[in-house]
């Protein structure tokens, strides 16, 4: 693990989430600063050759090379137990980051179609342009991945738990499906973070994060993250000091600390939102409830095994008579609620609201959405760590509306 202080070789996560990454200076500080400077002061003409040449350590430009940034990027690595990790500007440079440095023309991805709706169009509509392929597979079983994957399928992505439906993948198999095809398996993490789930343990080469979402836990500033071996960070190292998606300073002290109450808002979230979701699978207004944390989720054994727990987001469907009429019900329930935040994000200690159809998954085509099982009644809730009593209040106050 890169530069681990050797004080925390056998430390618990929680104190790796406060300590790790810290390198105090001369000046005693306690709380990790912020370095908000563009770029850094040589001794010599030939410190800055050695340094611009990789022969030396040491700060080059922050583009690239930043303490803040470091720190992040060392204490996330910490906690996920990967060899080394990137920080980059949001979540969506993220995975821009990923493909760009690790695939070329004529490779082909295989990709969840239960995955975030930008996630869709970065892939068909912008990376198809550079002769990358993209499939899209409709299905969480494995099976179905090996029947779709090409001689020169490179890369499996997938989010689990998915956005907005919670579906979960057995990460331990298709690791193993991508390894018996030398392609890479990427798990975009964001739902879970490091503290409820660790996918390079289960096998994975990759996993990614919007640190926008629970790292920063309060809805202030946009980032991501990748982590993965020190070979293929290397390979996005490059791309990004070329490239330029770099996360600001500020953005890294924030996630800093964010982390170090990371896993005790995951606990709550992940309990606020199982009170929630087993209320609502009782309620007859809903059609339908989408949380893997309750039994009768198909794939709640799976997340059983490979999560600590259940997360906070959750997504049901209005029951509604009449289907053309899905949306203006869905509609009408968000409009009336008055206490959760009507936005797309998640992640947040207050609780949002969202129509998945119109928003976070607008851009595709009905057909795309019809295929990711998104309907127009299919209403997300990202729990987040008010008295649920509170939300449960307000969800009536949405029924009360249709």
């Amino acid at each position: 693990m890169k530069n681990l202080d050797e004080r925390l070789l056998d430390a618990g996560a929680d104190t790796l989430a406060v300590r790790a990454g810290q390198h105090r200076s001369s000046e005693g500080e306690q709380c990790e600063p912020i370095f908000t400077t563009s770029s850094y002061v040589f001794s010599s003409a030939e410190e800055a050759a050695a340094r611009f040449s990789g022969e030396a350590d040491g700060n080059v430009y922050s583009r690239y090379t930043n303490p803040t940034v470091r720190a992040f990027e060392e204490r996330m690595a910490a906690l996920e137990g990967a060899e080394a990790a990137v920080a980059t500007a949001s979540g969506m440079a993220a995975i821009l980051s990923t493909c760009m440095a690790l695939l070329q023309a004529g490779d082909h991805i295989l990709c969840s179609n239960a995955v975030f709706g930008s996630t869709i169009v970065l892939l068909t509509k912008h990376l198809s342009r550079f002769g990358v392929a993209v499939d899209f597979v409709s299905s969480e079983e494995v099976e179905d991945w090996q029947a779709a994957i090409r001689p020169n399928t490179r890369m499996l992505f997938l989010e689990t738990p998915s956005n907005p439906l919670c579906r979960i993948t057995d990460v331990a198999q298709l690791a193993t499906l991508a390894k018996q095809h030398n392609a890479l398996l990427v798990v975009d993490n964001s739902f879970c973070t490091p503290a409820l789930q660790r996918p390079l343990n289960l096998g994975a080469d990759i996993v990614l994060y919007a640190a926008t979402k629970y790292i920063d836990g309060q809805g202030r500033c946009l980032g991501g993250v990748v982590l993965g071996s020190k070979d293929i960070v290397a390979e996005l190292n490059g791309f990004i000091r070329s490239a330029g998606p770099s996360l600001a300073p500020f953005n890294a002290w924030v996630f800093l600390k964010g982390l170090e109450t990371l896993r005790l808002r995951m606990i709550a979230h992940s309990q606020n939102a199982a009170q929630i979701a087993t209320w609502l699978a009782a309620h007859d207004r809903v059609a339908q409830v989408y949380y893997c944390g309750l039994e009768g989720h198909p794939n709640h054994a799976i997340a059983k095994r490979q999560q600590r727990d259940f997360g906070g987001v959750l997504s049901f469907e209005i029951r509604c008579a009449d289907t053309a009429q899905y949306r203006n019900c869905a509609w009408r329930f968000i409009d009336q609620v008055k206490l959760m935040s009507h936005t797309a994000n998640l992640g947040d200690a207050k609780t949002t609201i969202v129509h998945p159809a119109s928003t976070t998954h607008g851009r595709l085509s009905e057909e795309q959405r019809q295929a990711a099982g998104i309907q127009q009644n299919l209403v997300r809730i990202a729990v987040g760590l008010e008295d649920p009593g509170d939300i449960i209040n307000d969800i009536e106050r949405g029924f009360a509306a249709l």
